[in-house]
């Protein structure tokens, strides 16, 4: 399990094509959530943490937002991206670990989860809503998807519910949504859960 909390394990990851929860699109339920959102949110500082191949970042920079920070452990998807999205400015590109980000350099309005959460080591699911607790503005949100589904391996995505869940984020989190989503991916029909929930 330790192999995930290291950069060089998601490096070969993506080197070597292994990247089976890769949709190749940007997810449905986050095209709609864009979609519906005000023409005020383009300029408000946005994070997509774990973005690998950052379908949604890309969206949200032909949408016109204007601040959005991709951060990944691996730099491979860092770079294909990149050269993707040749316009998109360097200095919102991060390799880094999650983990590692410091609030007080970084502060978000709003954070996109595109199943990050089940990306990690579940030992560190606390960390994780402790971090992003610290890296929300007062007021501010995340929005996205987590797995609704117990995958029953020990290699990534690791999977969970919505009552379990609830026991990581409310100490640190109002949650306004936690429901299943019914507009998945097809091939992700009844394994999702489309979150919306405000730091405390």
């Amino acid at each position: 399990m330790d192999s995930v909390n290291q950069a060089d394990f998601w490096q070969q990851r993506y080197e070597q094509d292994s990247i089976g929860w890769d949709m190749g699109e940007i997810s449905p339920p986050l095209k709609a959530y864009i979609d519906q959102l005000p023409e005020s949110a383009k300029d408000q500082a946005i994070l997509v943490a774990g973005a690998g191949n950052a379908y949604e970042v890309g969206y949200l920079h032909e949408q016109g937002f204007t601040n959005v920070t991709l951060v990944d452990f691996a730099l491979a998807p860092i770079k294909a991206f990149a050269e993707r999205y040749p316009s998109f400015l360097a200095e919102y590109l991060v390799c880094a670990d999650f983990f590692d980000l410091s609030p007080s350099h970084y502060q978000f309005d709003w954070v996109l989860e595109q199943t990050f959460f089940c990306a990690i080591d579940p030992i560190r699911r606390d960390d994780y809503v402790q971090q992003m607790a610290a890296l929300l503005k007062p007021k501010g949100k995340l929005t996205g998807l987590l797995f609704d589904k117990n995958f029953g391996h020990d290699q990534p995505p690791f999977g969970g519910n919505a009552d379990e869940y609830h026991q990581h984020f409310a100490p640190y989190f109002d949650i306004e949504i936690m429901e299943p989503c019914y507009n998945s991916h097809p091939a992700r029909q009844g394994s999702e859960l489309f979150i919306k929930l405000l730091v405390k």
